[in-house]
């Protein structure tokens, strides 16, 4: 039996001591910037199911604060949209994101400090209709609720949203979620986020990958309660590499070369159709109309980054080298 309460004391203590990425600007930190180069664009779409003000008490009704528009295009660390206990939010992007060396997406919250954490689940799809979760774990203790005056330790959570603090985003591999024939990872479509319900009691405690309750600040009885989205700061689009496996369809938009320098022609386009060419940051660089159904497009003043070449209809992406 000793040899039993060794083996759970030894556990305990691993539990306590595992820790993974630090802070901002601490060593060993993951978070990013929210100007970093490594963004090539954002978040172009997003629906929301808003959550309770607190899931033990559904009479309280759901958060209110911010809109959906909230969530698009640059983050702003106040400017958000509150889920509420357990709301979910859905976002699109105007090009598929794919699976490449390091990160491939981070997600912003609006966190005042290090260690007040609203944290959500993430999760991932390529046909909007089967998402697949990363393994997110958490370490924190679970023996004392942590209260809307509780401080946490971000060093002991791991593929949460929500682990940085405002314009600091929490980076996101698509290596770590577990491969499934549903899920094409070279042309992810959708990423969706879950309030995690940090309450200790059943039934509405969230689960970490490893089966342990998730314990952060609860009940937070405001309008702005759960998990405050920022953004979504994309990092690999699945164009131009070669291992894109986005299959497009016969009348979409084709932009042929793209990456380029000077010449873009946009095919498929129609003549008459109006069109908006914008900057990763969300600035309107031209507005048009096509006179025929190829469009040729000068980018050769235009900065070297990520564009976004827009219709009423459809959105592509296009690369200035």
């Amino acid at each position: 039996m000793r040899y039993l309460f060794l083996l759970l004391f030894l556990s305990t203590a691993l539990l306590t001591r595992a820790q993974f990425a630090a802070a901002p600007g601490q060593p060993g930190s993951t978070a990013m910037y929210w100007d970093s180069s490594a963004f090539t664009g954002w978040a172009n779409g997003c629906t929301v199911q808003r959550g309770y003000i607190n899931i033990s008490n559904p009479s309280l009704g759901t958060v209110d604060l911010g809109s959906e528009q909230d969530a698009l295009g640059l983050p702003d660390g106040s400017t958000v949209i509150s889920l509420g206990d357990s709301g979910v939010a859905v976002l699109t992007f105007p090009y598929p994101i794919q699976n490449a060396a390091g990160p491939d997406f981070a997600v912003f919250e609006n966190g005042f400090t290090n260690n007040y954490l609203e944290l959500a689940f993430v999760e991932v799809s390529s046909d909007g209709e089967h998402f697949f979760r990363f393994p997110a774990i958490s370490h924190v203790d679970t023996l004392t609720q942590l209260d809307n005056f509780s401080y946490s330790d971000l060093t002991k959570v791991h593929n949460f949203a929500g682990k940085y603090r405002a314009l600091y985003g929490t980076p996101f591999d698509l290596d770590e979620v577990p491969d499934d024939p549903a899920l094409n990872k070279s042309a992810v479509t959708h990423i969706r986020l879950v309030d995690v319900v940090g309450s200790l009691q059943a039934p509405y405690r969230s689960y970490d990958n490893e089966g342990r309750p998730v314990n952060d600040p609860w009940p937070t009885e405001f309008a702005s309660g759960g998990f405050d989205l920022d953004a979504v700061g994309v990092i690999h689009f699945a164009f131009g590499t070669g291992v894109d496996e986005y299959t497009q369809k016969s009348d979409e938009l084709r932009a042929w070369p793209n990456p380029a320098t000077d010449l873009i022609y946009i095919q498929n386009i129609g003549p008459g159709t109006s069109y908006t060419l914008i900057s990763s940051t969300g600035s309107v660089i031209l507005n048009g109309r096509s006179a025929s159904g190829t469009l040729q497009l000068q980018m050769a003043a235009l900065a070297p980054g990520i564009y976004y070449f827009k219709t009423a209809q459809q959105c592509i992406a296009l690369v200035k080298q």
